[in-house]
C-alpha cells in the first residue's frame, strides 16, 4: 500500500479501547485525529491536550463521519454497540460498521484496525454476530485491514455498580467457573497491537489476531489482587439462575463457559509480536493494583 499520509481516526476515542489507542499513537508520535460526541467533555479535552485534533461525530449521523474522515490515511474503528432489554441490537452495530467501511473507501482511507471480540464458541460466532458481520464487510471492502478480537479486559475489574464483575465488599462474582483458567487483555496492550498494525500495515494485512495476555483461573486472579492490594478478595460464581436473571444471551455464557468452550488466543504466539504483552499481575503491578486499593480505600 502506498504512504498516503499518516493522519489516523480513532473512533470511541473517549472509550475504554479507543482512549487508550489514541494515547498509545499520540506518545509514539502519530498524528491522530478523534471522533468525539462532546469536545468539551474531560476525556476529550484530555486528548486534545495531548496532541490530539478532535472530530464531533456520530455514527448514527453519516455527514459527521464522511467529514470526520476526510484527509485521513487509515481508521480506527470501533463501532460502538447497543444493549437493551432485548439484548443486543445487532443489526443497528452492523449498519454502523458497514457504514463506516463504506465511507472509509470513499473517502479513500487505505488502512482500517478493527477491535472485536474474541468469541466463546468454537465457530467464532457466539457473542459476536454482528461483529463478523462487519469484519465480513471490511474484508470484501477493498481496503487493507487488521482485525483484534480482545478477549475480556483485566480492566473489568475496576467496574462498578454491575451484576457481574467489579469488585463489591470484598467480592468478584461473575459467571465463570472458579476453577477454569479464563483469558484476559490489559486494555494497554490492545492499543500496543494496533500501533505496531499502524506502524506495519504491510506486515499486519489480513491478520487477524485473538487477544489475550494471561489465562488464571477466577480464583487465582482473586488471591493475586488480595496479595497486591492488600485487601481480601474472594470469587464467588454467579449461580445459572442468577446468570439467566440477567438476560437470556447472559444464561448461555454462564452455560457456554461451563461446557468446554471460552477464548483460545495464542499467548505464547502474540508474546512473540508483542514481547511486554502483560501478565495479571504485571498489570496489577503497574496501575492495576493502586486503582483498586483507590477504589476500596474511598469506598466506592
Amino acid at each position: 500500500m502506498s504512504s498516503r499520509n499518516d493522519l489516523i481516526l480513532v473512533t470511541g476515542a473517549t472509550g475504554k479501547q479507543g482512549g487508550v489507542t489514541a494515547r498509545r499513537l499520540l506518545d509514539t508520535g502519530r498524528s491522530v485525529r478523534a471522533l468525539v460526541r462532546d469536545p468539551e467533555s474531560a476525556a476529550a479535552q484530555e486528548l486534545a491536550a495531548a496532541g490530539a485534533e478532535l472530530a464531533v461525530g456520530d455514527f448514527d449521523r453519516p455527514a459527521t463521519i464522511a467529514a470526520a474522515l476526510h484527509g485521513v490515511g487509515s481508521a480506527f474503528l470501533v463501532p460502538p454497540a447497543t444493549f437493551g432489554p432485548q439484548g443486543w441490537d445487532v443489526e443497528l452495530e452492523v449498519e454502523r460498521g458497514i457504514r463506516f467501511i463504506e465511507a472509509a473507501r470513499t473517502a479513500g482511507v487505505e488502512f482500517i484496525v478493527f477491535t472485536t471480540v474474541a468469541a466463546l464458541t468454537e465457530d467464532g460466532k457466539w457473542g459476536a454476530q454482528g461483529k463478523r458481520r462487519v469484519e465480513d464487510a471490511l474484508r470484501t471492502s477493498g481496503l487493507h485491514w487488521t482485525i483484534l478480537r480482545p478477549a475480556r479486559f483485566m480492566e473489568n475489574y475496576l467496574m462498578r455498580g454491575f451484576p457481574v464483575d467489579g469488585i463489591t465488599d470484598g467480592v468478584h462474582r461473575h459467571l465463570f467457573p472458579a476453577d477454569k483458567p479464563i483469558q484476559s487483555i490489559a486494555l494497554a496492550d490492545i492499543a500496543v497491537f494496533a500501533q505496531l498494525a499502524f506502524d506495519d500495515p504491510a506486515r499486519f494485512h489480513g491478520e487477524v489476531l485473538e487477544l489475550a495476555g494471561d489465562d488464571l483461573t477466577m480464583a487465582a486472579a482473586a488471591t493475586a489482587i488480595t496479595a497486591a492490594t492488600g485487601h481480601p478478595v474472594r470469587y464467588v460464581e454467579a449461580t445459572r439462575d442468577e446468570a439467566e436473571a440477567m438476560g437470556p444471551e447472559v444464561g448461555v455464557v454462564w452455560q457456554l463457559s461451563r461446557s468446554g468452550q471460552g477464548w483460545n488466543a495464542d499467548i505464547a504466539a502474540l508474546r512473540e509480536i508483542h514481547p511486554g504483552l502483560r501478565t495479571f499481575e504485571e498489570w496489577l503491578a503497574e496501575s492495576g493494583a493502586a486503582r483498586l486499593k483507590s477504589l476500596v480505600d474511598s469506598g466506592q
